[in-house]
């Protein structure tokens, strides 16, 4: 069973407050797509990675690859106009039974969180690492006031990776682009189209890092884990 990471490295670093693309913005004197990419590079399970990034950003994500010498790197490919658009880019690149979907920012994912994912989607048939909120969650009307409380033991904040059989998945991304259903992840196309989708055991250290105060704490998790 061939296995494969597709890894979605766009995005303009706006709420980063840079000019560039924020996974090439540097923690402990390393981007943040070096992080993500070794931990996929890194596992024995994974055959292979497809990166895909923006037009513009294709020639550093090269050079990136290079400079770190990854092998496991199948290609690196031009994403599309959305997040959905650009992982069906990744996904028609991918070879492997099993897919892993997941996101350039989310540096600090591990190879246990990887790992479950897998093991889930085998055993499952799609799953998507996600932790239980910790936080009280209130529902709210239109103008902004509170309407109810939503049960927290019920509730979880779903991360990536998100894992599926690849034909599967491929073939909702093809749907949902030809009916005009778009999606805020590759769970929400699953779930349109009555996939069931177990979550796996995550990690409240698989942040998203998008704004300096991640940079931050993203930082003090790589410290801890001593890199």
């Amino acid at each position: 069973m061939r296995i494969t990471a597709v890894i979605v490295a766009g995005g303009k670093g706006t709420r980063m407050g840079a000019d560039k693309n924020k996974v090439f913005l540097k923690i402990m004197g390393k981007e943040v797509l070096f992080y993500t990419i070794s931990a996929f590079e890194k596992n024995n399970r994974i055959d292979n990675i497809i990166v895909v990034t923006g037009k513009n950003d294709i020639d550093e994500c090269t050079a990136l690859a290079e400079k770190y010498q990854f092998n496991k790197i199948k290609c690196i490919t031009e994403g599309g106009l959305t997040r959905q658009q650009s992982v069906m880019n990744g996904l028609m690149k991918a070879d492997g039974d099993i897919v892993l979907i997941h996101d350039g920012a989310r540096a600090l994912v591990t190879e246990t969180e990887i790992n479950n994912s897998i093991d889930d989607c085998i055993t499952y048939g799609a799953a998507a690492v996600g932790v239980k909120c910790k936080d009280t969650l209130k529902s709210a009307d239109t103008d902004g006031f509170i309407s109810g409380t939503v049960d927290r033991e019920s509730t979880y904040l779903i991360q990536t990776p998100q894992t599926f059989y690849n034909d599967k998945i491929l073939e909702l991304h093809k749907r949902a682009e030809k009916e005009g259903f778009e999606a805020t992840d590759d769970c929400m196309i699953a779930e349109h189209y009555g996939m069931k989708i177990k979550i796996s055991e995550g990690s409240y250290d698989n942040i998203k890092l998008t704004t300096p105060e991640d940079m931050i704490v993203g930082e003090r998790i790589l410290r801890k884990r001593g890199v």
